[in-house]
C-alpha cells in the first residue's frame, strides 16, 4: 500500500490518484493530511504538496486539483525525456511535472467545458484539443506518465507491490444502417434505383433487384461473418444498435420492422450489447430517453451501455443524461476525425463531473480507432492498417484496451469492400 500525504483531500485528488495507482498500475493508495502518521509509516509514501517534509518520494503539486469549478489555465508542454508534459514542478520534485494535476486535465476533458468553436457537427473537434496541437493525441500519455512514475517509485522502493494488468481488445461494431436494400421500403427504394440511374450505376441497380428478389443476400448482412472473425481470433466483440426515427443522419431501416427486431434478438443471444443513440439525442434528453425505452422493450432486458451516433455527445450534459437513464458504460470516448486518444489513455475511466465535483457512476472506455476515419481521409487498407498496428503497439506497451470501432456496413459483400473485409479479420487476430 501507497500512503500519500497531501496538505488537503479533495475528491479531484482522490479520484485522479487511484486513476492512476489503482486502475492503472493496480497498487493501492490511501491518504493522509497527518505528518505523524505519514512519518511513522514503513511503506511506501509520497508527499504531494509545495514542499516535501523530509527526503521522501515528493511530487510538487499545481493547484489544479485543490480547486473548484473551471479556470482559464495557461499550459506550455514541455518533455519528460522523450514524453510530452505539462504543469512543470522544479528542482526539488521527484518527476519534472505535476502528473495528476495533468492526468486530471486530460481525463476529464476539462478543454471541453471551456469556450471553444464547434465544427460542423457542433462538437469539439480534435484540431482544438491540447493533445493534437502538441503531437501526442496518438499516444496514452496518461498511462506512459503512470508507468515512467512507476519506474522512479521502484527505485526509491523496491519492495513495492504491484501486479501486473492484461492487455485487453474490444471490437466494437456500429449498426447504424443494418441493410442496404431490404426492409427499407417502396419509396426508400425507388429513390435508390432513381439515384443509380441517373449515376449510370448498373451494377448498383442489377444488386439491389437480386436482394429485392432474394436471389442475392443483402450486401450489409454481415453479423454471422462478424461474429465468426471475433471466435476465432478469441476478441470480445459488442454490437451497437442504432434504433431511432429516420432522420437525415439517422437512415437505419424503420424501428418498428419486424426483421430488424429480430435481427436484434439473434445477435444478442450471443454477445454483449449496447444502444448507439441517434445523432439528435444530443439535445433532447427526452429523445434519448424515448430511444432507449422502445430498444427495451425489444431487447427485454435494461440497457447499460451506450454510443451516440457520430460520437455527437456535450460535456457534461451528454453523460449527465446518461446518468440519469441508468447507463453505466458509454463507448462515445474518442473523435469521428482522427484516431487516437481523446482523453489521452487508453484505460476505462469513470466520468468526473466538474459541474458537481464528483466521479460519477458511468465508465467511459475510449475508442482508439474508427473506420469511418480512413474512408474520410481515403486511405487504402493497407495505409489504415499500418496506422492501427502503431496505435495498438502504444496500448499493448502499457498492457491497455484497444478499443475499435467498425461498421457492419464497411464490412458488406460490396466487391470495393474486400480488402476492408480483410483488414478487420487481420487487425482482430493480429492484435489479440
Amino acid at each position: 500500500m501507497l500512503l500519500v500525504f497531501t496538505h488537503k483531500i479533495t475528491p479531484r485528488l482522490t479520484y485522479i490518484f487511484k486513476h492512476i495507482f489503482v486502475r492503472v498500475l493496480n497498487i493501492e493508495v490511501e491518504f493522509t493530511t497527518k505528518v505523524e502518521e505519514f512519518v511513522a509509516h514503513n511503506g511506501p509514501k509520497l508527499t504531494y504538496s509545495k514542499a516535501p517534509l523530509g527526503k521522501e518520494f515528493f511530487i510538487k503539486n499545481n493547484s489544479l486539483l485543490f480547486e473548484q469549478g473551471i479556470n482559464d489555465l495557461t499550459i506550455k508542454v514541455k518533455k519528460w525525456e522523450e514524453t510530452p508534459c505539462f504543469f512543470p514542478t522544479g528542482e526539488l520534485s521527484s518527476i519534472p511535472f505535476d502528473i495528476f494535476a495533468a492526468s486530471f486535465y486530460l481525463i476529464t476533458r476539462y478543454e471541453e467545458y471551456q469556450p471553444h468553436v464547434a465544427d460542423k457537427h457542433e462538437l469539439f473537434s480534435a484540431t482544438q484539443s491540447l493533445a493534437f496541437e502538441n503531437d501526442f493525441l496518438t499516444k496514452p500519455v496518461v498511462d506512459i506518465w503512470a508507468y515512467k512514475l512507476l519506474e522512479k517509485l521502484l527505485i526509491k522502493f523496491p519492495n513495492i507491490t504491484i501486479s501486473d494488468r492484461t492487455y485487453k481488445t474490444i471490437s466494437t461494431i456500429n449498426v447504424n444502417e443494418a441493410f442496404s436494400y431490404k426492409h427499407k421500403g417502396i419509396i426508400r427504394n425507388f429513390a435508390g434505383y432513381f439515384s443509380d440511374f441517373f449515376k449510370l450505376n448498373f451494377r448498383g441497380i442489377g444488386r439491389r433487384t437480386s436482394v429485392i428478389l432474394r436471389l442475392k443476400k443483402d450486401p450489409y448482412n454481415t453479423y454471422s461473418q462478424i461474429l465468426k472473425i471475433a471466435k476465432k481470433a478469441k476478441t470480445k466483440v459488442i454490437f451497437f444498435f442504432l434504433f431511432s426515427e429516420y432522420t437525415t443522419h439517422d437512415t437505419n431501416v424503420s424501428s418498428t420492422n419486424r426483421n430488424y427486431k429480430l435481427l436484434i434478438k439473434s445477435i444478442i443471444d450471443y454477445v454483449p450489447f449496447g444502444q448507439l443513440f441517434s445523432y439528435y439525442t444530443i439535445k433532447s434528453a427526452k429523445k434519448l430517453n424515448k430511444e432507449k425505452n422502445n430498444f427495451e422493450l425489444i431487447v427485454n432486458r435494461p440497457v447499460t451501455k451506450s454510443r451516440q451516433h457520430v460520437n455527437r455527445f456535450e460535456i457534461p450534459k451528454t453523460y449527465q443524461n446518461l446518468i440519469d437513464l441508468g447507463i453505466t458504460e458509454d463507448y462515445s470516448m474518442g473523435y469521428y476525425s482522427h484516431i487516437g486518444f481523446r482523453a489521452s489513455t487508453c484505460t476505462p475511466f469513470y466520468f468526473y463531473d466538474l459541474d458537481y465535483e464528483i466521479k460519477t457512476p458511468l465508465k467511459i472506455f475510449p475508442f482508439a480507432v474508427n473506420d469511418d476515419t480512413f474512408l474520410k481521409q481515403q486511405l487504402t487498407a493497407k495505409e489504415a492498417y499500418l496506422k492501427i498496428k502503431a496505435i495498438e503497439h502504444e496500448v499493448r506497451k502499457v498492457n491497455g484496451t484497444f478499443i475499435t470501432i467498425f461498421h457492419n456496413t464497411l464490412l458488406s459483400d460490396m466487391q470495393s469492400n474486400e480488402q476492408w473485409k480483410d483488414l478487420y479479420e487481420k487487425i482482430l487476430i493480429n492484435t489479440n
